[in-house]
């Protein structure tokens, strides 16, 4: 193998100029050295984080990716994301108002022309950047192959049109379309969601022909319902054909409400009370239909989604393989400038020093840095063959193990007592008793005065909670001491007790110290201050949250629990999606629906809508009030959206914008509900559910390890979507990995060594 060109020391090493060609070309090849380490860390940061490693490589590029994906980049692009669609609630018809009843509603303010146009625009300059940035990074050949940084480019382009015919119209026009488009910012943003996305996109046509059966299964009884129901001389037997089977689609949407059981027993009353005979009819609709059909629904649409994001998660496994593998091609060329290899040269493996040295500059968890490279100083040789420095990696998949700093050492005899006590867990599960024993004393008192005024309240439930604040002060106090800071703040109970308790106690100071004792007049508020009652009602309410603590020392509720925090931190990108749908169902529900209800004068007396309410037809949105539910600004919308998405009542809905509007307002209801309950939340759950599965799974392997654990030590469970189906995914082959990288044509100089090693 070849060596760096080393510098002559001898009489004989030639002349000046042929010294000067020497030390000029050891210092470029030491700078292409340091360039190759650098693409490394560059390409081993992709891997990390499942990025493509198919961009630019050159030192110009790799310091502008880094800095593309620095916390610092990705935190201002997501604040821009987040501030083009919070626009939403300010724009014309703002949302800015004390209450969205339509009878008292009044806006606050209406934002002047220009004001959010500004705002927007910027918003668009710093997608503009980025889409640049990301064009530049990848070449131009790579982002025509790209349809979601080409729709990027269009969107930005449309935005742009729309927002310079807004400036033009005086901010007047009713409808933009660029509002409609501000989701594709967020679904652009993060590759998870566009994996979900074509998830999704993927599953619908393989669940169609369920939708299909579940449609032909309404159609049919609609048609045995009209037919058992027809219009009779006898009015009285008429209330089921007059409420629910009066015509097609009155029909149709009475059996879809009763598909959702929103309904039920409502549809079957007035049929039941004639003959009990008619409820078999409702039965067979709604078991067949409720029971077997929808949660084969669900079934399916689990088993398909689940199907195609394992296949969608692959890719990434893959791209972590292509991370690593041509990280490891890069640091085998280094090495072969730096030392020369005994036996076989053509032997590919890589220094321990070298991925020491990568490794520190690799951005990743200090953790995990750490387990890489204590794992790495294993090799006996010094040396690392390709298949170890992939193994290597494995540890990003494993759970991390929490080790808490020991106890401090004390002179003193009574610090150690202290210490031998009040570091053992019995302390943990009195601490558990008093909080439990404080959670009922507020119980007791609350039961005692639920029936009298805040005036009327006597002050001893302050009483009680001043001794069990000085009870969780000294608690924390002798934990403090036990433990030593360092200790005490590497469990995450102990900052959630200590945090809680230094508000109690202020709050009970700043009681004390404008109230005084005895305490008279609970409704006092010196100096705009909170009132004694609204004081004492905030401490109840932080001790009572700070019953919490139960939770990590009750085995399946801390399971529990950590399933849920896994699924706000690992599962956004689901959310996130969520989070577009809704966006687009509350503007379009705006733009259709907006002023489409008129509610009678707010100016009327309670006494007097009361009486009009009991003249309504019983169940509907008149007679319930549901003045505050409506599409007249995005905030109101979301709202609706949100209350027909738990499916109660949501066939009030469909009767007052089919009375207000017209008959085909039912397919906008119609399409939220597919969307969000049978699809979305369907998906939801099931992923609730594998998550929880895999939870399980991975603390029952790791229960006799954490029996062996000591108190200084916790385990802490990785869950992302990767290692949710990490089992289920084979690992890429060598020949594909390898296949795959000779495509991207940014690392040719990777591409020409894998063939020379090759040969």
């Amino acid at each position: 193998m070849e060596r760096y060109p080393l510098l002559p020391d001898g009489p004989n090493c030639g002349s000046i100029l042929d010294l000067a060609q020497d030390k000029s070309t050891f210092q470029r090849e030491t700078e292409g050295h340091d360039d190759l380490i650098l693409q490394a860390v560059v390409l081993i940061e992709d891997a990390i984080h499942y990025r493509s490693v198919n961009h630019r490589m050159d030192r110009r590029s790799i310091k502008l990716y880094r800095w593309y994906y620095s916390r610092l980049y990705q935190w201002g692009l997501n604040v821009g994301i987040f501030i083009i669609l919070a626009l939403a609630f300010i724009e014309k018809p703002s949302s800015l108002s004390v209450t969205s009843d339509l009878r008292f509603k009044h806006t606050l303010w209406e934002p002047p022309c220009g004001l959010t146009e500004v705002v927007e625009v910027t918003c668009l300059l710093i997608f503009t950047l980025d889409l640049m940035l990301k064009s530049y990074l990848i070449g131009r050949e790579e982002f025509l192959k790209c349809k979601w940084l080409v729709g990027y480019s269009t969107v930005i382009l449309v935005s742009i049109i729309d927002w310079t015919l807004s400036l033009t119209m005086d901010c007047d026009e009713t409808v933009r379309i660029r509002k409609l488009l501000r989701p594709f910012y967020l679904l652009q943003n993060s590759s998870l969601m566009k994996k979900i996305l074509k998830c999704i996109k993927t599953t619908l046509p393989e669940i169609s022909s369920v939708i299909l059966l579940v449609v032909l299964h309404l159609c049919l009884f609609t048609m045995f319902g009209m037919l058992l129901f027809a219009k009779r001389e006898n009015l009285e037997d008429n209330m089921e054909q007059e409420l629910y089977f009066k015509n097609l689609s009155q029909s149709l949407t009475s059996l879809l409400v009763l598909l959702t059981t929103a309904n039920n027993p409502d549809v079957m009353t007035p049929a039941y009370t004639r003959h009990r005979g008619f409820s078999i009819f409702f039965i067979l609709f709604s078991g067949f239909g409720t029971y077997f059909l929808m949660n084969l629904l669900t079934a399916i649409i689990y088993n398909q989604f689940r199907g195609y994001l394992v296949k969608s998660v692959q890719t990434s496994i893959l791209r972590r393989h292509l991370g690593i593998r041509a990280a490891f091609q890069l640091l085998h060329l280094q090495n072969q400038g730096d030392v020369t290899f005994s036996g076989d040269d053509h032997l590919e493996c890589v220094t321990v020093q070298t991925v020491q040295h990568v490794m520190k500059s690799v951005h990743v968890k200090e953790y995990y840095r750490d387990a890489i490279i204590q794992k790495a100083r294993q090799s006996y040789s010094g040396y690392i063959s390709r298949e170890g420095f992939q193994g290597l990696f494995k540890e990003l998949d494993k759970d991390r193990i929490k080790k808490h700093p020991s106890l401090p050492e004390y002179s003193c005899k009574v610090l150690r007592i202290v210490q031998s006590i009040f570091s053992r867990h019995f302390v943990t599960v009195v601490g558990n008793v008093m909080a439990l024993a404080n959670l009922l004393s507020i119980c007791i008192v609350l039961v005692i005065d639920s029936e009298k005024t805040v005036t009327e309240r006597e002050d001893y439930l302050e009483a009680v909670n001043c001794f069990f604040i000085l009870y969780y002060l000294l608690e924390m106090v002798l934990k403090l001491a036990a433990f030593g800071w360092n200790g005490y703040v590497s469990y995450g109970s102990n900052i959630f007790d200590g945090s809680l308790t230094v508000i109690l106690l202020g709050l009970q100071i700043a009681i004390f110290s404008t109230y005084r004792l005895p305490f008279s007049d609970w409704n006092a508020a010196p100096g705009g201050l909170l009132s004694l009652w609204e004081m004492v009602r905030l401490v109840n309410m932080l001790i009572v949250f700070r019953f919490l603590r139960i939770i990590p020392n009750i085995k399946l509720m801390a399971l529990v629990a950590s399933t849920l925090v896994d699924l706000v931190k690992n599962l956004r990108a689901f959310a996130g999606i969520l989070v577009v749908v809704y966006y687009v169902f509350a503007l379009l529900g705006v733009w259709l629906f907006q002023g489409a209800i008129k509610a009678p004068s707010a100016n009327l007396s309670a006494a007097y809508s009361s009486i009009i309410n009991r003249s309504l037809q019983c169940g509907t949105y008149e007679q319930l009030g549901y003045w505050s539910n409506n599409f007249d600004d995005f905030a109101s919308a979301l709202v609706v959206l949100y209350n027909i998405m738990m499916m109660n009542n949501w066939n009030v809905f469909l009767d007052v914008y089919s009375r207000y509007t017209t008959e085909w307002s039912k397919l906008y209801f119609i399409a939220w509900w597919l969307t969000s309950s049978v699809m979305w939340v369907n998906l939801f759950v099931a992923l609730i559910l594998e998550n929880f599965i895999y939870k399980w799974d991975r603390n029952y392997r790791c229960s006799k390890r954490d029996m062996e654990t000591t108190d200084q030590e916790t385990t802490d469970f990785e869950t992302t979507i990767q290692l949710m189906f990490r089992e289920q995914i084979a690992e890429p082959t060598d020949e594909e990995v390898v296949t795959k990288l000779h495509a991207y044509h940014h690392l040719q100089h990777l591409n020409m060594s894998m063939s020379m090693d090759t040969i």
